[in-house]
């Protein structure tokens, strides 16, 4: 099998009520807390934010699933399914175990069989949320940044990202955890690994005056150059611009695009743009309520789908 690492097919939820989440908050420094708008404004900003979204990526050519959220239960978060969902080449489905109870209610069969009915197969589910009952937890692509042509699991440790849980999901799909720790400026822990590193095939996007620890500096630089990976170093101000939280997707062209939000794009140098132009072709859209008041941006909004396709009978 040709191992991919990016794919022309994602997975979006359009959200019902998306709002500021308080149970997320303790651990994701990125959220704040909007008073000057009422929560009704905020929900409709978030879809506007949304739909705009995808209209870019579609005019792009990239096949996007919209799925629609449930209005009931409430789930402020449900525009994040990339946490809870991971669709694989091998023709798995991931479900993952999530900190916050809140996001528990966004693990739904219906989104599931709604990318299944779109022409893919899915030979096996792997089941890892039993795994809450004793307070252990994997965040999707939020905790994990997987390099698939490498078979390489990449993740930064905090609340959401149990590295032995880690461990024991990449013994089950044949990959080599790669574990590190990364920190914001005033020391906390970063609640998602997909906050600070983004991998595309032939370059990774990181902030590496986050990981503090020489050692642990020194081993992804050896690691991303021995897998061919041109390091494109952010500071930790464009990391709090959401300038690590990009993915590369493909578009109906077969070219590759770099997907990020208006405030990454605009938090970036002339250099780094011209460095990642000459892999790729970037993409931006604004989605400014989102990254406040979710403190999560673009990647966070997209569930690759890499299922095969179905056969047909």
């Amino acid at each position: 099998m040709m191992r991919r690492q990016t794919t022309a097919t994602i997975l979006m939820v359009r959200p019902a009520n998306f709002g500021f989440n308080e149970e997320t908050a303790s651990s994701n420094a990125f959220q704040s807390r909007e008073k000057k708008i009422s929560s009704t404004e905020i929900r409709k900003k978030a879809r506007q934010e949304f739909d705009a979204f995808v209209e870019r990526l579609r005019h792009a050519g990239v096949n996007v699933i919209v799925v629609p959220d449930s209005s009931n239960p409430i789930k402020p978060d449900a525009v994040f399914p990339n946490n809870w969902v991971t669709f694989h080449q091998e023709g798995y489905v991931i479900t993952y175990p999530m900190f916050a109870p809140t996001r528990r209610k966004e693990r739904r069969r219906h989104v599931i069989d709604k990318v299944l009915q779109q022409g893919f197969q899915s030979e096996m589910r792997i089941n890892l949320e039993f795994h809450e009952k004793i307070n252990r937890y994997l965040e999707g692509t939020g905790s994990i940044i997987f390099d698939h042509q490498n078979k390489l699991a990449y993740a930064c440790l905090s609340p959401r990202t149990d590295g032995d849980l880690l461990q024991e999901l990449c013994d089950r799909i044949g990959y080599q955890k790669v574990l590190f720790h990364a920190r914001d400026a005033k020391g906390k822990d970063i609640y998602h690994t997909n906050v600070m590193m983004a991998m595309g095939e032939t370059f990774v996007v990181i902030c590496l005056d986050a990981v503090q620890d020489a050692a642990e500096r020194q081993m992804l630089e050896r690691q991303f150059k021995s897998t061919g990976k041109t390091i494109v170093d952010i500071s930790l101000e464009q990391m709090n611009s959401f300038a690590g939280n990009m993915l590369q997707v493909r578009n109906d062209q077969d070219e590759t695009i770099l997907v990020m939000s208006e405030q990454a794009f605009r938090s970036l140098r002339g250099d780094q743009v011209a460095l990642l132009e000459k892999h790729t072709k970037l993409l931006y859209s604004p989605i400014y309520t989102i990254e406040t008041i979710g403190g999560g941006s673009a990647r966070c909004m997209m569930a690759e789908v890499f299922l095969p396709a179905a056969q047909s009978s």
